[in-house]
């Protein structure tokens, strides 16, 4: 038996996972949670082999939502289900430790095919994804952008990339708040980046933030 909980917090999607998932003898719903917080605690009391997360359940970035729950239960397996296409988040989602991602617009019985993949010990990679990490190995980038950085601004764009708050940073390198937003400025203007959130998808895109 398959036991997961599923991380929405739009009520109509943990209703439809319910529906469809009801009929399936070998996968049980051990509950849903519609926060982060809320999942974190439902998985501290549960024991669950896969993880239904909607990585837009906490405001902020996709990418540090799943960072958060797999830092806090390495040896559950993560199943992305995502508004988003597969172009925008699988890889990053991947590389972050999910064991597959799926989209919301994909059928049912794909989801069903990837908690069961994913409940077996192994991994779901459709083949939209397969592609994406073909060319991504077929075509590999140029010199990185973070080695554009100073020492410095690398220092800070580390503590950012695993989602520090400006203060701790600023507070861990002993510099003033607006020293950091000037780096941090410095760091979006070199790197072409616009947020945050952009931010931390590079660092985990780049085993960076660690």
């Amino acid at each position: 038996m398959i036991r997961i909980v599923t991380a929405d917090d739009h009520e109509l999607i943990r209703e439809g996972l319910k529906k469809v998932l009801l009929p399936e003898p070998d996968i049980a719903l051990a509950g849903e949670a519609s926060t982060l917080h809320a999942t974190l605690d439902l998985l501290a009391r549960e024991s669950i082999d896969v993880l239904v997360l909607d990585l837009s359940l906490e405001h902020g970035s996709e990418i540090q939502t799943l960072l958060t729950v797999r830092a806090a239960f390495p040896a559950v397996s993560v199943l992305v289900l995502s508004v988003h296409p597969e172009e925008r988040l699988a890889i990053p989602a991947l590389k972050a430790g999910a064991a597959g991602y799926v989209s919301k617009a994909m059928a049912a019985d794909q989801v069903i095919k990837a908690i069961r993949k994913i409940g077996s010990g192994g991994r779901y990679i459709s083949p939209r994804v397969a592609e994406l990490l073909a060319e991504e190995v077929s075509n590999p980038p140029a010199r990185p952008a973070h080695q554009h950085l100073t020492q410095r601004e690398r220092e800070v764009f580390q503590l950012l990339g695993q989602g520090m708050p400006i203060k701790h940073v600023a507070a861990q390198l002993e510099l003033s708040i607006s020293s950091v937003n000037t780096y941090r400025a410095r760091i979006f203007r070199k790197m072409g980046l616009r947020s945050n959130a952009a931010l931390i998808r590079y660092a985990v895109e780049h085993r960076l933030a660690d």
